[in-house]
């Protein structure tokens, strides 16, 4: 585009009038569809005042379709052969039509893209966490084995595009008719899976809308394409099929293998629940065999392996590409809908019964995030076991839930694979229990099965955390369902590739203005630096910010209840030992003091601190930003009051402890100038050993002479909020409730399960 810009000497707003006029169209398109657009342009005030260069919607779509735009959309007519037949006796066919982008030209524009410079990769590596080399971090797919294997396979200097396809039918209609689409998402992983997986960067782009047949538009080409990156330096760029997501049955549809069997491997339907090193399908010989059926030879293996009657699937051709293999762990649809929600929940339901499932559920304490299911999940029967037997229940939980969790990682260690395998291993060794409980009848399921493929995924591709069908299904709101709703669900087909050709347009124009008006402030910026008078020792160095990578804890300028009293506090917060606490902390911390507080003093309250911890590599590239919430609320009975929930609290270099904090304050001023807030909380013991069916770190209540041990510490040595369950025995108490069991409970389980944060973190307590 600038090139292009240059050469013909057009205006930047071309061909728009001006900035106004462009500001305009940008808004005409993204906010108003054709009919809405008509009428703001008849309008006696747009004619008469606003006088755009356009006078209706036909003459502003023609300068929309003059801007420049990504590759082109294409339709193919493909004749599809089905199984019934006329009167004559012949086979029917039908014609459909496959909407699409040329693949290679895609892959042009998202390797040359300037705005992924900084984000983007074009060869492999290795990355360690030691010095040694012992742990082996896998994050992105250039630090994974299948990069390197490839690039060993082709001419030195050549560069791979490893290419990743998502596709995922959509229904259009909400409530009537049958229409749907079946759009198809390519994206490469030279860039980073932060950029990749924000649509707002169009790093993943529509390739094509699918009738039900074959994609066979991919370059064969061995020697690669010359393409120009992000970088402007042109390489020998060679697109390879690596990674493919896609739920359940579209792999099998993919593979050309039927549903009851495994598209990854040779597994035997019966064998499915059995942890088996099975041997991987194999390409070529599955496309023998399809061939040979077709041939009317009818081949054994046709059956032995699911094979389905698809004779020339689009992968059959493309180079360095093992179709079995692509397919990466979908966490969404194979760990928390297709195993967790399908199997543990109905198991423990089964075993426990509605009842007093439902007891626990209310028990559960208040959490940000936690949603209470109050009225139960189904209807199911009572039913009791042997004490043994629940506990290896809880042992298969247990295991599955540590396998989510492991498996959800943004990086992995070499130890954290060791801790997915050793998580499996535990579910396997224990899950017989089930059948003998007459819970569930058998373990023969395809999605338990992907399990046992996740350790290899992940070494050979990357972390499973983004390689899932979220982003296609984001992706369908603007690719698939938008564009529908913009046509008039006749022939929408066409309809919808136009719509999403203008909306490109004014996407690509907009981020180029953009871009050249941050390029314009970088370079006026750089001349203002050079010609200010500066001291001679920073001539010639960049002055680089200095950031903390420690926790940052965040108050409101202005306490929102100011002037407390002790009696307040007592009553409302529940901080029955405050001015002792007080005391002691003065004695501590402020050695000149001679004020003693009394029940006189009055205190600034604060309702919630705001806690930014830094980056957690195994977790997010990202800053979490947590609140800890310290405001009672009234429980329906008028003597009741709701407790905060418990936090992490710092103490030394490593260790940490459990507090529950009641109020947050500032010292008043006859006590001297004291900056750091301060917290009142009621600790709880050291963490004890895991408990051992289910591996949930214990702790209880501290007391001191017969009361709660209770202390004021500063604010910042807060490190975040937890989550912990009641030990509730064999039966639930019938008094406890969410909001007074923190009163009322006395031994609890650390919640280890609440957030991914919070489960790395307890991997560490010792």
């Amino acid at each position: 585009m600038v090139k292009d810009t240059d050469d013909e000497g057009e205006d930047e707003w071309a061909p728009f009038c001006d900035k106004e006029e462009w500001g305009l169209a940008e808004w005409l398109v993204k906010s108003l569809g054709q009919t809405g657009t008509d009428e703001f342009l008849k309008l006696p005030i747009t004619q008469n005042r606003t006088k755009p260069s356009f006078h209706n919607n036909q003459l502003f779509l023609q300068k929309v379709d003059e801007l420049p735009h990504g590759p082109a959309w294409s339709c193919k007519k493909v004749s599809v052969k089905g199984n019934r037949t006329d009167e004559n006796g012949q086979s029917l066919h039908e014609d459909v039509e496959l909407w699409m982008h040329d693949p290679v030209e895609c892959i042009k524009d998202l390797i040359g893209n300037p705005l992924s410079k900084e984000h983007m990769v074009y060869a492999p590596s290795r990355a360690y966490q030691d010095k040694a080399g012992s742990q082996r971090l896998i994050d992105n797919m250039w630090m994974a084995d299948w990069w390197w294997d490839k690039q060993k396979e082709l001419p030195e200097g050549a560069t791979i595009a490893p290419i990743i396809l998502a596709s995922d039918k959509t229904m259009l209609s909400q409530f009537q008719g049958d229409k749907s689409a079946w759009p198809v998402y390519l994206s490469i992983s030279n860039i980073a899976k932060e950029k990749r997986c924000q649509t707002s960067a169009r790093a993943t782009v529509l390739i094509g809308y699918l009738p039900a047949t074959k994609l066979d538009c991919f370059t064969s080409d061995a020697h690669g394409v010359d393409m120009v990156c992000a970088d402007l330096y042109i390489r020998r760029v060679y697109p390879i099929l690596a990674a493919y997501v896609a739920d359940f049955p579209e792999q099998c549809l993919i593979t050309c293998c039927k549903e009851n069997c495994y598209p990854k491997c040779l597994v035997a339907a019966n064998e499915q629940g059995n942890p088996l090193n099975s041997l991987m399908r194999d390409v070529e010989l599955t496309k023998e065999i399809l061939e040979r059926w077709r041939s009317g030879q009818h081949p054994v293996e046709f059956d032995e392996y699911g094979l389905r009657a698809v004779f020339k699937p689009f992968w059959a051709n493309l180079p360095h590409t093992d179709i079995f293999m692509v397919f990466t762990p979908d966490l969404l649809h194979q760990l928390h809908k297709g195993v967790f929600k399908d199997h543990p929940v109905k198991w423990c339901l089964d075993i426990v019964g509605k009842d007093e499932i439902v007891a626990h559920f209310k028990t559960i304490p208040d959490y940000p995030g936690l949603r209470h299911f109050k009225k139960g999940i189904s209807n199911i029967k009572q039913w009791t076991g042997t004490e043994h037997k629940e506990i290896r229940v809880v042992i298969v939980v247990q295991a599955l839930l540590d396998f989510c969790y492991y498996a959800r990682l943004h990086t992995h260690m070499s130890k954290s694979l060791d801790a997915l395998e050793n998580a499996l291993t535990i579910l396997y060794a224990h899950k017989d229990v089930l059948q003998e409980l007459a819970v569930h009848e058998h373990f023969n399921i395809p999605k338990l099965h992907q399990l046992s493929h996740y350790v290899q995924s992940i070494e050979l591709f990357r972390a499973a955390d983004r390689f899932n069908t979220e982003l296609p299904e984001r992706l369908h709101i603007g690719f698939t369902k938008e564009a529908y709703r913009a046509s008039n669900k006749h022939d929408y087909e066409e309809q919808m590739v136009l719509w999403l050709q203008r909306q490109e347009s004014i996407f690509w124009r907009t981020t180029y203005l953009e871009w050249v008006a941050a390029r314009a402030a970088r370079r006026t910026e750089r001349e203002s630096e050079y010609n200010s008078d500066s001291d001679d020792e920073n001539k010639g160095f960049d002055v680089v910010p200095v950031v903390s990578q420690d926790i940052i804890h965040v108050l409101a300028k202005t306490a929102p209840h100011p002037q407390q009293s002790v009696q307040h506090l007592e009553t409302m917060h529940g901080t029955i030992d405050f001015l002792p606490a007080l005391k002691l902390f003065l004695q501590k911390h402020l050695l000149h003091n001679h004020i003693v507080p009394g029940p006189q003093d009055r205190f600034n309250i604060f309702r919630q601190v705001i806690i930014i911890l830094p980056p957690d590599p195994r977790v997010s590239e990202l800053s979490k930003c947590l609140r800890v919430r310290a405001t009672p609320e009234t429980l329906p009975s008028s003597s009741g009051r709701k407790p905060c929930s418990p936090k992490t609290i710092r103490h030394g270099t490593v260790a940490v402890h459990v507090a529950q904090v009641h109020v947050l304050f500032r010292l008043p001023r006859q006590f001297g100038a004291y900056s750091r807030p301060l917290a009142y909380v009621e600790w709880f013991t050291p963490f004890r050993e895991p408990d051992e069916s289910s591996g949930l770190h214990q702790i209880s209540r501290s007391t001191r002479r017969l009361r709660q041990n209770s202390a004021v510490i500063h604010v910042d040595e807060i490190i975040c909020p937890c989550h912990l369950i009641p030990k509730m025995g064999q039966s639930v108490n019938p008094t406890w409730m969410s909001a007074n069991v923190y009163e009322l409970a006395s031994e609890f389980h650390l919640n280890t399960f609440i957030d991914l944060e919070t489960f790395c973190m307890s991997t560490m307590i010792t």
